[in-house]
């Protein structure tokens, strides 16, 4: 879906779903990594700024808008704003040339939106094993670090 919104914003803005419990824990960890270039806001606040986008659309997946308007949807959305930072410019430029990555990014982003409660207690799980990697481990160790540090 290619959406043009004839209001776009002065800044990159992220519009997610602010009743998901999920949602909101990934918001926080994107909003660290992209350290104030991007802005966040609920669908519920700002889908009325953005007709050109359904509503339903809002509800299934993140939805990301560049200031020249370009609206972007589900993991090409995460990618794009994620290119804000410096060492995450690699996930948009595979999105757009690494064969099957698009592809199998969508089909994730696809899955955990249908299943938000595995994906809440996947993460929840992983970010404890993290805690507790790095408190033994110190920061910066192992599998554990480099999870992290790509998500």
């Amino acid at each position: 879906m290619r959406v043009r919104v004839s209001n776009p914003p002065p800044k990159p803005l992220m519009i997610w779903d602010g009743e998901c419990h999920f949602c909101k824990r990934w918001i926080e960890r994107w909003r660290a990594i992209t350290a104030g270039e991007v802005e966040y806001i609920t669908y519920q606040e700002a889908a009325n700024r953005f007709p050109e986008i359904p509503i339903e659309q809002f509800r299934r997946a993140v939805a990301f808008i560049e200031p020249d308007g370009k609206a972007f949807f589900a993991a090409e959305a995460v990618y794009r704003s994620l290119r804000y930072r410096s060492s995450r410019r690699w996930l948009a430029w595979s999105y757009d040339h690494v064969p099957g990555f698009a592809a199998v990014s969508e089909l994730a982003y696809k899955f955990i939106a249908r299943h938000r409660g595995i994906g809440s207690a996947v993460t929840r799980l992983l970010w404890a094993m993290l805690c507790v990697h790095r408190h033994i481990h110190g920061p910066g160790a192992g599998f554990f670090a480099r999870w992290a540090s790509f998500t």
